[in-house]
């Protein structure tokens, strides 16, 4: 662990918003037979029993979409998700996202691309972290996955949620380390200074972080101190480089002067860009309400996450129970990010 990490230790019992307690008055009672305005009577003889209906068709073969939480409940979601189709690739969906922005890219520099692939979740409620935990865990966790029903039902037990948010980062390493057994790494003081560093060589080797952040409307990293406070996993990072290593890189053949590690070839690490180096830095994130990828300035993700210090008011006014700790958001969130890896993984 290093001077910049801070081991998980149980904290304080998380304080609580409480919630009113509205009168609910009782359901009517139900009209009794003799008040009907037709009598039941009983009948001598029995309608004829219909047909069962048709089978329905085999389904069609092909390769399975990807996993939506909250798409069998949600007719409006299920229809939007149909018409954007099948969930492209990681590596794919970041070449779409620089052709449509190319302006947002120095063209003075080439860029590295490291991208690890994972699946969609959308959330249901204030699910955020969880569902980012959940796509982080794929990275993680043995093939077949750790539901997401078992990540929020552990949450719950151990105190860390109600309503399925998550306002606290050691809390959130906590359940990762129970529910995906992997390591968990706090690292506070923010993205920013020794940090940096530290995060980009996490993301090249392949390994998961987990980032609270204030919410835009399009999802992207805003400052509203909190009152939007959200979560997302980031699984890659695009550098942008004054020359790219010799060994182990192949250039994309569609985007000149974008850059791929080789498959099954050992890669030399790339010098990565000063701090002092604008738009150099993007990271590759996922979050639970959109099933694609989004690249973010890494200067933006970070002073989004060191602004975190309150409540949101809409919230603590919305009647419901939010878990808490103690110190507030500014003490759960503020700065603060975790890095996950596999457990037989070391720094």
């Amino acid at each position: 662990m290093t001077s910049c990490s801070s081991a998980l230790e149980s904290s304080d019992p998380p304080s609580r918003i409480p919630a009113p307690h509205p009168l609910i008055p009782p359901p009517p009672l139900l009209p009794s037979p003799l008040d009907l305005p037709f009598a039941l009577t009983p009948c001598s003889f029995q309608a004829p029993v219909p047909p069962p209906p048709p089978l329905p068709p085999p389904p069609a073969v092909g390769a399975a979409p990807p996993h939506v939480y909250g798409l069998e409940k949600s007719g409006l979601l299920k229809e939007a998700f149909e018409k954007v189709g099948p969930n492209p690739k990681g590596r794919e969906d970041v070449k779409r996202l620089l052709k449509l922005h190319k302006d947002r890219f120095r063209s003075d520099l080439q860029w590295i691309l490291f991208c690890a692939d994972l699946p969609s979740l959308i959330q249901e409620g204030p699910q955020c972290g969880l569902v980012a935990l959940w796509m982080a865990g794929t990275l993680l966790a043995p093939p077949s996955g750790i539901p997401l029903e078992r990540i929020v039902q552990v949450a719950v037990d151990r105190g860390y949620t109600a309503q399925g948010e998550m306002f606290s980062v050691a809390d959130m390493g906590r359940l990762a380390q129970e529910t995906l057994g992997c390591q968990a790494e706090l690292l506070r003081s923010g993205l920013g200074g020794p940090n940096r560093d530290l995060v980009l060589q996490h993301l090249i080797a392949g390994h998961p972080l987990l980032i609270p952040y204030d919410e835009d409307f399009n999802h992207e990293p805003c400052k509203r101190k909190g009152h939007k406070a959200h979560w997302a996993v980031s699984a890659g990072v695009l550098l942008g480089v004054q020359a790219v290593p010799c060994l182990g890189y192949a250039e994309d053949p569609e985007l000149p002067g974008l850059f791929h590690p080789a498959p099954s070839t050992p890669c030399q690490p790339p010098l990565l860009p000063e701090e002092s180096s604008s738009g150099a830095v993007f990271l590759l994130c996922k979050q639970g309400k959109s099933w694609h990828f989004q690249l973010w300035d890494y200067n933006q993700v970070r002073d989004s996450n060191l602004q975190l210090t309150d409540f949101s008011p809409s919230r603590a006014a919305d009647g419901r129970v939010y878990v808490v700790p103690p110190g507030g958001v500014r003490a759960g969130l503020c700065g603060q990010v975790l890095l996950l890896r596999p457990q037989e993984s070391s720094h």
